[in-house]
């Protein structure tokens, strides 16, 4: 069952809980962003695996959920002797944030429009007819 927006607010929550709550993110999602987050350079899939302790599949399908959110970026390196391989890494905190802003702002004015739908639907001034 999920939380009431009550429960979240008597919570103490963190704000690494914002990508749970903004995102959907898994406790999972959580660890390798903080992994990125510590890391002096970007990583690649094998390097966050190995962080995290977990298969390289699982670990990508993380990775994806990150970058898919916009909160981790992926950029292709390339080797000397040819190829290439990927590397993530967080993205800017100002573009977090700022999405994280956008996302709430959405949130408050379809909030704003429920509570209304809801009052019109069910003031109490507006007589119910009840049949006994």
């Amino acid at each position: 069952m999920t939380d009431s927006v009550r429960d979240h607010l008597n919570s103490d929550m963190e704000c690494e809980g914002l990508l749970e709550c903004f995102y959907g993110l898994t406790e999972l999602d959580r660890e390798v962003f903080g992994v990125l987050a510590r890391s002096e350079t970007a990583l690649t899939v094998d390097r966050i695996a190995d962080a995290v302790d977990r298969e390289r599949s699982t670990a990508y399908r993380s990775i994806r959920r990150l970058v898919d959110a916009g909160i981790v970026t992926k950029r292709q390196e390339t080797y000397d002797q040819g190829g290439y391989y990927h590397v993530f890494e967080p993205a800017a905190a100002d573009e977090v944030t700022d999405d994280l802003q956008r996302l709430l702002n959405d949130w408050y004015v379809m909030m704003g429009r429920l509570i209304d739908e809801f009052e019109s639907k069910y003031d109490s001034s507006d007589p119910v007819a009840v049949d006994y």
